[in-house]
């Protein structure tokens, strides 16, 4: 690891008797951490955060108990890690609250679940692409009536036909797409 390339003989002559027993209780103070947390990842991360705080300390401080020093530092960024996520977790919650609309005691969502939006545009894909395929009077029909909702009356007025014509070519149009939908 990177961590190792500057140990303590490049930091000011071997004086940084911390940042020493730091690299020496690395992969402890990694597992300290993962066992509490019971993930590694995080540990990682907060191990990372204390090498910066201890490089970041005076070379030659005077440290007693170094190893006692770093592992209730690594304690500290736990606990402050947790802390925060904890308020992030509330503040999300509160936020979900405060925009969430209620019908009753039922929570009622705004949009549809991904895979239902997915599975609604795939379906929109697929009726666009049938409705294309129409003859061109029926679709036309059915485009004006069904999709602009123009009346059957003003329909027929618009193309010039019969209502009677308008409601064959309506329900041909119904059928076929139907039809087409199911396979």
């Amino acid at each position: 690891m990177a961590l190792a390339a500057s140990g303590p003989s490049e930091r000011g002559g071997g004086d940084n008797l911390l940042l020493a027993t730091f690299l020496e209780k690395r992969e402890n103070l990694v597992l300290f951490l993962a066992a509490r947390l019971r993930s590694m990842a995080t540990a990682e991360d907060l191990i990372q955060d204390l090498y910066l705080k201890v490089a970041a300390m005076e070379p030659g401080a005077d440290v007693r108990a170094p190893a006692a020093l770093l592992y209730r530092m690594a304690a500290n960024l736990m606990v402050d890690h947790v802390r925060s996520a904890q308020r992030a977790s509330r503040r999300d919650a509160q936020w979900r609250l405060e925009t969430r609309v209620t019908l009753g005691s039922l929570d009622v969502v705004s949009e549809p679940a991904a895979d239902d939006a997915l599975v609604a545009r795939q379906r929109v894909r697929l009726l666009a692409e049938a409705v294309a395929e129409l003859p061109p009077q029926m679709g036309r029909a059915f485009r004006l009536h069904k999709l602009e909702g123009r009346s059957q009356a003003e329909t027929a007025e618009a193309m010039g036909v019969s209502r009677k014509m308008i409601e064959q070519h309506i329900s041909a149009a119904v059928r076929r797409l139907a039809e087409r939908l199911r396979t």
